[in-house]
C-alpha cells in the first residue's frame, strides 16, 4: 500500500500513517471476503511485474522507480480482474492516509475524534 501514497514534499505518505495498526484494525472489523480481496490484490501486485515492467521479480525486489512503474502499469492495463486488485488495495490505503491525523493537518481539517467503538454488526 505505501507504494501507491508515497511522500511528497511535505506531504506525508501512507508509510508515515501506521499502515501496519490501521491492517490490523481492518482485519478484525471487516469481512472475511473483503480480506481475502483485499490479500488477493497483495498477491496480485506481488508476482506481476513480469507484466508490467518486464522483471521477473516479486515487486518487494524492485527498485522504487520500477515499482512506481509497476504499480502504473497495473492500474493502467486492460486486465479488468489487475486493475481492480490494485483499486481495492488503493481504497484501504486511500482510508488509512486520509483519516491520520498528520495528513488531516495538512489539509487543515480536524483529526477524528476517536473510535468510541459502539457501532457493530455482529
Amino acid at each position: 500500500m505505501t507504494d501507491l501514497m508515497p511522500r511528497v514534499g511535505d506531504m506525508p505518505g501512507l508509510q508515515d500513517c501506521e499502515p501496519d495498526a490501521f491492517l490490523l484494525k481492518l482485519r478484525s472489523e471487516t469481512t472475511f471476503v473483503t480480506w481475502i480481496g483485499l490479500c488477493a490484490g497483495a498477491v496480485l501486485w506481488l508476482w506481476t511485474p513480469f507484466l508490467t515492467v518486464y522483471i521477473p521479480l516479486p515487486a518487494v525486489m524492485l527498485s522504487a522507480n520500477a515499482r512506481d512503474r509497476h504499480i502504473n502499469g497495473l492500474t493502467t492495463t486492460r486486465i479488468y480482474l489487475l486493475r481492480q486488485a490494485v483499486f481495492l488495495i488503493k481504497m484501504y490505503a486511500s482510508m488509512c492516509w486520509g483519516q491520520h491525523p498528520s495528513v488531516r493537518r495538512q489539509f487543515n481539517v480536524a483529526a477524528y475524534p476517536v473510535d468510541p467503538g459502539t457501532f457493530r454488526t455482529t
